[in-house]
């Protein structure tokens, strides 16, 4: 398969020269002019280090009026100052400075002005001072917003606004994120779209990369206003870009730029305007593809009969207008007949016939045989891996700030697992050792290889950022209880003769209808006459109201009596009714890192009896708790993906063998937005019972036949509740 690797390469290395075609233009814009007289030159550079900055003492012949206008770029990462009407008498154009992340400076002077460029190993912030006839540039290595000082190191009484942020005035003034001012769409002369981005001020660090089909851009310690928080259709301007969405992502802005069709994109920034280019490519008639994806070349038609190969190549050449250069090894004749297909196709069709193969390298296509070709890279590789075999090795230290030094273990493959080198980043003459009292790294390898390591050390060995969890666990309940009864008795007293009580039956048998004999709404069943008799109650039927939790109901007696005939009718009515309403809430939270889980609980352990294979019996603990464990996992785009196991126990009824659990338990995954909060699940049960005890007939009768029959109804709702919510820790907040 070929690509066309020169617009490949264009592509790749976009960045990097757009800083060098900024240096190109800055140099003829100033020879094109006419060239006056300088009024200040460079002197002397040089350089120290205070702590974590870099400090540069630019020596000038005379005081500087105006400071000098400086910009950076993050890929390279480079730092560039200009110096207006001022000439170089440092001799030379390159002076090594080997401190921290600042490699060199190249001092370059076009026409009446001067250019200082700064080589770093990373993108790092500056400020720049006055400081009599010197110019002081603070490079920051830890990658904060530095303070501008003066030759002594002390804080610049008078920081340059245009090298520095405005709101570092002196060490003591805290720097928080500094908002976007704007985000504007323009299209170019020759249809590319430009997305203009005006930062607050030139400090702040940009990461521009192409992500898949799209351009991402990631502006560092930086916050987005609300009226910028929004997606940019710019369809109807004509050029690749569709659309420009920005978000807020952490303490980063977040840019998704999404072209269509063929493009490439660039970016550069000049002072506090970063612009964005995608350009549209055009599609070249003679760009050669191969494969099944499709072939896009002019139609040509071929007929040929028994002629050689290196004849059907030289027409193809021809045709195409492409260098082409055939390997002394192709030979054979070949017949084809082809009628409007694509060159690129008919090319193709020709090396597959003869086993023949390509390779590409700018404009020029050298054809060969497939064997040859392979051979020859091979060779190639081997040759590489002999030099690689024979490269000094060198010793390298590499502190660790956040990731422990024993998780590189497996990594070097010093766990023993990763003998054979096949999990190992290091060389085979490569190695390793840990030091976990300082959490340092010593590694020997050859100098590609420490540069990978370097690579992955920097990816790898970042702060970790934290996420608070908090669960709610509501239970609420609301429960209603109702019981009426009633009582019914009738009694006849009735006393003849000699105070005998009771009425003559038969000579002198005596019957009697007693029941209530000690007062109207006896309920103890049976009513006292002497000391060694009883007589049973008369009530005819007892239907009373129960109690509820433990609460007796309350009671109306009515008695209809005639004072003459000593008769009574007794009539008791009972009723009890109960209304309550709980809520319990359970808050349990936790903190703990990215992708690292966190556990908490509270509670207490109910005994209980076990038995054990000896017949006897043994004490063993349950909890019965309040418990919470969560793994939370940061997208990219802010947002938390929870993994949470809520258990909300609490001691139950007692049974033979102890206390039972009553147990809650929700255990799920879930994306929530940071800051939100989302219901786990929920639990609702609804009780609702009526029960009713009658006398047969009777208690059918309408109206007269509550009096007949005891009622009692039940109606309880319980809820169950849970709720989540994450929250990510700025990095400010876990400072504190």
């Amino acid at each position: 398969m070929i690509s066309y690797q020169p617009r490949i390469f264009l592509q790749l290395n976009r960045r990097a020269s757009a800083f060098l075609r900024a240096s190109a233009i800055f140099c003829l814009a100033a020879f094109s002019g006419v060239a006056s007289a300088q009024e200040n030159a460079i002197q002397a550079i040089t350089a120290s280090q205070q702590g974590a900055n870099i400090i540069v003492r630019v020596a000038m012949k005379n005081p500087i009026a105006k400071p000098p206008i400086g910009f950076s770029i993050t890929s390279p990462a480079r730092i560039a100052l200009d110096f207006p009407s001022t000439a170089n008498a440092t001799g030379k154009n390159t002076q090594d400075i080997g401190l921290g992340d600042v490699h060199n400076v190249n001092v370059v002077q076009a026409g009446e002005r001067s250019r200082l460029v700064f080589n770093l190993t990373k993108p790092l912030n500056y400020a720049t001072a006055i400081d009599g006839n010197a110019v002081i540039v603070t490079i920051d290595s830890t990658g904060a917003v530095p303070i501008a000082v003066n030759a002594a190191g002390l804080p610049a009484a008078k920081p340059i606004p245009s090298a520095t942020t405005s709101a570092v005035t002196t060490a003591s003034t805290p720097v928080g994120r500094q908002a976007l001012r704007d985000i504007d769409f323009r299209r170019g002369a020759n249809g590319e779209g430009r997305v203009v981005v005006d930062l607050p001020n030139n400090q702040i660090g940009v990461d521009v990369h192409q992500q898949g089909q799209t351009v991402v851009v990631d502006f560092m310690k930086a916050s987005l206003p609300e009226v910028l928080r929004r997606r940019l259709d710019v369809m109807d301007f004509g050029t690749p870009v569709s659309t420009v969405t920005t978000t807020s992502q952490g303490d980063n802005v977040h840019m998704v730029i999404e072209p269509k069709g063929l493009w490439e994109h660039s970016a550069y920034q000049s002072d506090t305007q970063l612009v964005i280019e995608v350009r549209p490519i055009k599609e070249e008639p003679n760009k050669l593809t191969q494969g099944t994806q499709g072939y896009r070349g002019e139609k040509l038609s071929l007929n040929f009969q028994n002629v050689e190969v290196r004849a059907v190549l030289q027409v193809i050449a021809d045709f195409t207008g492409l260098n082409i250069i055939t390997s002394d090894t192709v030979s054979g004749n070949v017949t084809l007949r082809l009628k409007d297909v694509p060159w690129d196709q008919a090319l193709d069709i020709v090396m597959q016939a003869k086993g023949l193969d390509m390779r590409k390298n700018g404009s020029v296509i050298w054809i060969a045989p497939k064997d040859e070709l392979l051979t020859k890279e091979k060779l190639e590789l081997e040759q590489r891996a002999q030099i690689a075999e024979l490269e000094p090795l060198r010793t390298e230290t590499f502190q660790l700030n956040y990731q422990k030094a024993e998780s590189f273990r497996m990594v070097f493959g010093l766990d023993g697992a990763s003998g054979d080198g096949k999990n190992r980043i290091l060389s085979k003459r490569g190695s390793a050792s840990i030091d976990p009292r300082t959490n340092k790294l010593f590694i020997t390898d050859t100098p590609s290889k420490l540069e990978e390591v370097r690579k992955l050390i920097k990816i790898t060995d970042v702060a970790t950022r934290q996420v608070l969890i908090e669960a709610r666990i509501v239970e609420a309940d609301d429960t209603f209880s109702k019981n009426l009864g009633a009582k019914l008795g009738f009694t006849d007293l009735r006393t003849q003769r000699g105070g005998d009580t009771g009425y003559q039956l038969n000579g002198n048998t005596r019957g009697a209808v007693t029941g209530t004999y000690q007062g109207i709404g006896e309920q103890t069943g049976q009513a006292k006459l002497t000391d060694g008799s009883y007589s049973p109650n008369s009530q005819f039927f007892s239907l009373p109201a129960s109690g509820i939790n433990g609460v007796n109901p309350g009671s109306l007696a009515v008695s209809l009596f005639s004072a003459a005939a000593n008769r009574f009718l007794n009539l008791e009515l009972s009723a009890l009714e109960a209304d309550g309403r709980g809520k319990l809430i359970s808050s349990p939270r936790v903190v703990t890192a990215d992708q690292q889980q966190a556990l908490i609980e509270q509670g207490e352990e109910i005994p209980y009896q076990k038995a054990t294979s000896s017949g006897a019996t043994s004490v063993e603990f349950r909890k019965a708790n309040l418990r919470l464990e969560v793994t939370p996992q940061i997208t990219p785009d802010g947002n938390v993906i929870l993994t949470v196991d809520v258990n909300k126990d609490s001691r139950g009824a007692i049974t033979p063998g102890g206390f039972a659990i009553n147990t809650k338990h929700v255990k799920t995954n879930v994306q929530v937005e940071n800051g939100g909060t989302v219901v786990l699940g929920g639990i609702f049960t609804q009780n609702e019972r009526k029960d009713v005890s009658k006398i047969p007939l009777f208690g059918d009768i309408p109206v007269v036949g509550n009096l007949f029959k005891t009622t009692g109804q039940i109606n309880d709702k319980t809820e169950l509740l849970v709720f989540i919510t994450p929250k990510i820790v700025t990095d400010r907040l876990t400072g504190r």
